[in-house]
């Protein structure tokens, strides 16, 4: 399909004037409701993706825009250097929604793991005891954290990775979902185990059953933070809460993010309990924009529309219907693999069938938007708003796209 012309235009303009870190669909999006876009052209589009998790609670949700409509006439922005009148409610909040006692308040997820993991490190030297320098934190491989230094410093992905370096020291990396190397990871200085309870970037991918209670028992016995990255994962996306509860997990620390700010703002934070958050004195970590007021207000709509526990029914309800719908096209021999849980899905097409982003293309020129990721395997993960209706659309145009 060829761009339109106004499409081509805008395509070309931004080529031109911006950096070339991504490669976008060739769609301009223009507005946006529910699970549906339209672009500069009038167009529609099914939105499968949801900005990767940033929007579960669909476009333009009338309880967040009035939330944010109501902050915007008082106050946006104080920096932390004076008390607002929004900022103990979502803490104390988000922390119940947690379970967890304390909270720090950031802006994107990078950002939150970044924290996360210096909250590790000073946990480390100040209660754990671990010799000044010498902390050391382990990852998994195919992991997706963010794209900063010290976070790419620590990713497998060569495109992220390369060029660079010096990369920050202190980080172990072993396969995801095997216990048995990450029980000969951790060591005496170890402070942390970072993981994604499902890794989103590598293609949704679940870990073994009994895996995640494993880690934390393992991180309980060797004196050792769990670190849960639930920024993608979380705050409803897979039929829950939080992914770690489908294996009845609760982590030392919760990073959240994405849906956190309802897809109208960016908001992220470090959730844990007094014992570690507390290693933090004034001036020792900071963010000017971190828990601003009007982030607040969305961050407190989105938690009370948490505790009523409708979207979390729906993504799981829905996901089972999405699930068995795309293994009855691997069964057909479609695709050659599917995962995920809730309304969050992996799958690997047949390279008969055209690549990752050959089949995105294909899928947006009849009205879906989904992305690719690793080669041949798309993700699918809507709104957790979309009716059954338009997600059975959705699944249509796919089978369609594969002649099934």
């Amino acid at each position: 399909m060829t761009p339109a012309p106004a499409t081509q235009d805008l395509i070309a303009a931004s080529d031109a004037h911006s950096a070339h870190n991504y490669h976008p669909l060739p769609v301009v999006v223009a507005t946006a409701e529910g699970a549906w876009m339209t672009d500069v052209e009038g167009r529609r589009y099914l939105d499968m993706l949801a900005g990767y998790s940033a929007l579960n609670f669909g476009h333009g949700n009338r309880r967040l825009i009035d939330a944010a409509k109501a902050q915007l006439e008082r106050v946006t922005l104080t920096s932390r250097a004076f008390h607002h009148d929004r900022f103990a409610a979502f803490c104390t909040q988000l922390a119940e929604l947690c379970g967890k006692e304390m909270v720090l308040p950031m802006n994107t997820g990078a950002e939150a793991v970044e924290t996360a993991v210096k909250t590790a490190r000073k946990w480390g030297y100040r209660v754990k005891g671990v010799p000044d320098g010498r902390a050391r934190i382990v990852v998994a491989s195919d992991n997706f954290h963010g794209r900063t230094t010290t976070i790419v410093s620590f990713s497998t992905d060569p495109e992220a990775r390369a060029d660079y370096g010096p990369y920050t020291p202190g980080f172990d990396i072993v396969p995801y979902g095997d216990l048995d190397a990450l029980r000969a990871a951790v060591t005496d200085e170890t402070v942390a185990v970072l993981l994604e309870p499902i890794q989103g970037e590598a293609g949704v991918l679940v870990p073994p059953p009994g895996y995640l209670p494993g880690v934390r028992e393992l991180t309980r016995e060797r004196g050792v933070l769990f670190i849960a990255d639930e920024i993608q994962s979380g705050l409803g996306r897979t039929g829950k809460t939080f992914a770690c509860e489908h294996e009845g997990v609760v982590p030392d620390v919760y990073v959240l993010g994405k849906a956190l700010g309802g897809g109208v703002v960016p908001v992220s934070a470090v959730v844990a309990d007094r014992d570690v958050l507390g290693v933090f004195r004034p001036g020792e970590h900071g963010s000017t924009f971190g828990g601003n007021p009007l982030a607040c207000a969305v961050g407190l709509e989105v938690i009370a529309m948490l505790r009523e526990g409708e979207y979390q029914q729906r993504a799981a309800e829905l996901g089972e219907h999405l699930h068995a719908e795309l293994r009855l096209l691997a069964g057909a021999g479609k695709v050659s693999a599917v995962r995920g849980r809730g309304l969050w899905a992996g799958v690997d097409i047949d390279p008969a069938y055209g690549t990752g982003r050959e089949i995105s293309e294909k899928l947006l020129e009849r009205g879906v938007l989904v992305k690719d990721t690793h080669g041949s395997t798309i993700r699918i993960a809507p709104p957790l708003v979309i009716s059954k209706e338009d997600l059975d659309w959705g699944l249509d145009q796919l089978r369609a796209v594969l002649g099934a």
